[in-house]
């Protein structure tokens, strides 16, 4: 009954990592006070959940060969619908993305105003990118990775941010690009919607948004202070949205101890190796 029972044992592993990790983790709040370690354990659950769905299906055939037709059906299916849908939605996502962003990048190049020689630019120490600025939107600012890295800004934004609030706003975008973080969110993205649509659950993804920013305001946090991008975020919001609110919450607290991190580190590197840990099982039982 080893067989059966592995088998069986890596399919609810899948499913229960697929289905459960994204509905259960956005509600761990306290994750957000350690933007870095919960993302690393984000990914891992991700990652190591889409492993299991795609090694149910060899770990099927080793360990139960043809005595369990119907645990072997449900296990290839399960990994032949993963790779699938994996595939395809790499390839939407990527293309899709980065069209857009070359479209959205020569658009800027064409309307936009650069910023070069500012004051404010050259005391924050944010020198790699062109930082451009639009002169018709809202109050925003956003970064555009990629082939020549650039952040943007719109002419409202510079009316309503200090020198201090402009500094740390270039100090998050940057942050941003030095992290890559549009890597990591075209990752998240793409296993989303590798996931059937009835199964995915928003709230996971809005909440890996969120980490990310708030990775980015920790970084940002460093070079120029909390109160500065405190006072940026307040001023470029429109209304009190629950996003800024929970940033500017994340900024008035220190971050979680380093004991937590450690052990959220730990916890996510224990998962992201339990697929390797069944590949080493059956190679070497």
């Amino acid at each position: 009954m080893t067989g059966p029972l592995l088998t069986a044992s890596v399919v609810l592993a899948a499913l229960a990592l697929v289905l459960l990790a994204p509905r259960v983790l956005p509600a761990w709040t306290a994750l957000r006070s350690m933007p870095g370690p919960a993302l690393l354990l984000w990914q891992s659950v991700s990652l190591a959940g889409v492993l299991c769905a795609l090694l149910a299906a060899p770990v099927a055939v080793l360990t139960t060969g043809l005595s369990q037709p119907l645990l072997l059906g449900l296990a290839l299916s399960l990994s032949g619908v993963m790779l699938v849908r994996l595939l395809l939605s790499g390839h939407r996502v990527g293309t899709d993305l980065r069209r857009r962003r070359a479209q959205h990048r020569e658009l800027v190049d064409l309307v936009g105003e650069h910023l070069a020689g500012d004051p404010a630019r050259a005391a924050s120490g944010i020198t790699r990118p062109d930082v451009t600025v639009l002169a018709q939107g809202n109050p925003s600012a956003y970064c555009l990775p990629g082939r020549g890295d650039r952040i943007v800004l719109t002419s409202a934004a510079l009316d309503r941010l200090g020198a201090a609030e402009l500094r740390a706003v270039l100090a998050h975008e940057q942050g941003h690009l030095d992290a890559r973080h549009d890597l990591l969110l075209e990752l998240f993205t793409v296993l989303h919607e590798a996931v059937p649509e009835p199964l995915r659950v928003p709230a996971a993804l809005a909440e890996v948004h969120l980490l990310a920013e708030a990775l980015a305001d920790r970084i940002a946090e460093q070079r120029t202070g909390p109160t500065d991008l405190a006072r940026a975020l307040v001023a470029m919001a429109a209304t009190g949205t629950p996003e800024v609110t929970a940033r500017v919450r994340l900024l008035a607290h220190p971050p979680a101890p380093w004991h937590t991190r450690v052990a959220v580190t730990l916890l996510a590197l224990v998962t992201l190796a339990l697929p390797a840990a069944v590949v080493g099982f059956l190679t070497f039982s």
